[in-house]
């Protein structure tokens, strides 16, 4: 008897779908929904930068033995499309942002995530992939993803809420690279930063030099590196343009596990809070 429960245990866990999310942010929502039914993998894990991965060996295997696989899109992941084409995966390549409307500066950001209403088309859209790939587990995935939905409904509506707390001519921040421009549309925060959308690219001497003018005629005072940034840019506007360092942001990814950013939820309370304080400072 005890050997053939350990074989329908066995049974059980092999029956498991296998899913690959590209990066700590997109997994975490993917757990939420699947729940204990699914095998995750993520292939970018907490304070990496999926902006500059370079994928392992070890990744195209993984992608090649899984079922599904979950990628943000926009750009955001330059590199999986070699990545899939190298490991010879057949399946599904789900792309989160799919059917979100974007104008503008926001057609060029991936960072579509930092606006919660984003993040819950983000999580419709595995929702109906989870359950096209896994009927039988269809009803679970729904319930998950309503209940999480309804997390992130709260999570908009107190966003809106803490920032109206901040006079809108004290909104403007600056962070270590543009990744807010979804945040910024949606909350009414204005965000600089010396590096652009992907941190691949490198901060232009005019743009910091311009930054530091800002800072020093004394509207922004509070500057916000980035878990992923080098915080020598930062460090750098702090010292020529007398501000001070608000904190650390999370904005491509997640911290580790027991950190102040461990979840989707968890990193707009961060950010939200930080934000809120530093935008009070300014003049």
């Amino acid at each position: 008897m005890l050997v053939a429960l350990c074989f329908a245990a066995s049974a059980q866990a092999a029956e498991k779908i296998r899913i690959v999310a590209s990066f700590s942010i997109l997994g975490d929502m993917v757990k939420n929904i699947a729940g204990d039914a699914a095998e995750l993998i993520v292939l970018v894990g907490p304070n990496a930068d999926t902006h500059v991965y370079s994928p392992t060996p070890q990744d195209v295997k993984t992608i090649a033995a899984a079922d599904l696989v979950i990628v943000s899109g926009i750009g955001f992941e330059g590199w999986m499309e070699r990545l899939v084409a190298a490991s010879g995966y057949k399946g599904k390549l789900v792309v989160a942002t799919q059917g979100i409307a974007l104008a503008g500066e926001q057609e060029s950001d991936p960072h579509a995530w930092q606006n919660v209403a984003n993040g819950m088309a983000y999580v419709a859209n595995i929702r109906d992939a989870l359950m096209a790939a896994d009927p039988d587990h269809a009803d679970n995935y729904r319930k998950n993803a309503d209940a999480y939905t309804r997390k992130l409904q709260k999570l908009d509506a107190w966003v809106k809420a803490e920032i109206a707390k901040v006079p809108a001519d004290k909104r403007q921040v600056i962070t270590s690279h543009d990744a807010f421009g979804h945040f910024a549309k949606a909350y009414g925060v204005e965000f600089l930063a010396p590096q652009g959308v992907s941190t691949e690219s490198d901060a232009a001497a005019g743009d910091i030099a311009r930054l530091i003018d800002q800072i020093r005629v004394g509207r922004v005072k509070a500057l916000f590196m980035e878990n992923i940034s080098d915080k020598r840019f930062i460090e750098q506007l702090a010292g020529d343009g007398g501000a001070y360092i608000g904190g650390s942001l999370y904005s491509d990814a997640l911290s580790p596990l027991g950190g102040p950013a461990d979840s989707y939820l968890k990193m707009f309370d961060n950010n939200v809070k930080l934000l809120v304080a530093g935008m009070l400072h300014n003049r």
